[in-house]
């Protein structure tokens, strides 16, 4: 049995350490798929305490049908589509707000003070994340998310049609016309040898 789905029946029967080393285990990987979605750190870091509450509420259902981890993806999956929607139904512009906080331009000042990569190079990386997260967040639902759990997280073709609730040849299919929405929209902005890497 998967070791992660043990642990879980061990925290369902009581063990509360289990559901402790589950969360330690797992928490930097939720951030980081959450990241992937929303792009706001210390949002993400909220959400994740978000995803483990409900895994916590959720362990007198809890049966280990699949991998721990498809289910948490799962979870974490749902709970950031919610945010998402959330958030375009409430879509409102502050003119008071500044294009960018003291912390990010601190954190700025920091890498361009680095004397290895130079400044140039650090804002054309910037641009280049900023425009592949662009083109990502602009891509039909299932295909953002089978791209960020593809391509951030490394999941195989079968856990993520777990997680999506379809077939593996579906999955192949959102990644595969994902990956060319991706080259038509990045083409200009990079070379072709950039462009097939993504």
């Amino acid at each position: 049995m998967d070791p992660d789905a043990s642990l879980m029946l061990q925290f369902k029967n009581g063990d509360i350490s289990s559901f402790e080393e589950l969360v330690k285990k797992h928490k930097q990987n939720v951030i980081n798929i959450i990241y992937h979605f929303i792009g706001d750190k210390e949002e993400a870091e909220d959400l994740a305490i978000e995803v483990f509450l409900r895994v916590y509420q959720a362990r007198e259902k809890y049966k280990p049908t699949a991998k721990f981890t498809t289910w948490l993806y799962k979870i974490t999956t749902n709970l950031c589509l919610n945010k998402i929607r959330g958030k375009e139904r409430h879509h409102t512009v502050s003119l008071n707000k500044p294009v960018s906080t003291e912390k990010e331009e601190k954190e700025l000042l920091e890498e361009i003070a680095d004397p290895s990569p130079s400044p140039q190079k650090i804002l054309e990386e910037r641009e280049k994340k900023a425009l592949i997260r662009k083109a990502i967040d602009s891509l039909p639902k299932k295909q953002k998310i089978a791209t960020i759990l593809r391509v951030y997280e490394g999941l195989s073709y079968k856990e993520i049609s777990e997680i999506l609730s379809c077939s593996v040849k579906s999955v192949e299919r959102s990644l595969y016309w994902a990956r060319n929405n991706l080259k038509e929209k990045l083409t200009p902005y990079f070379t072709s040898e950039t462009s097939e890497k993504i």
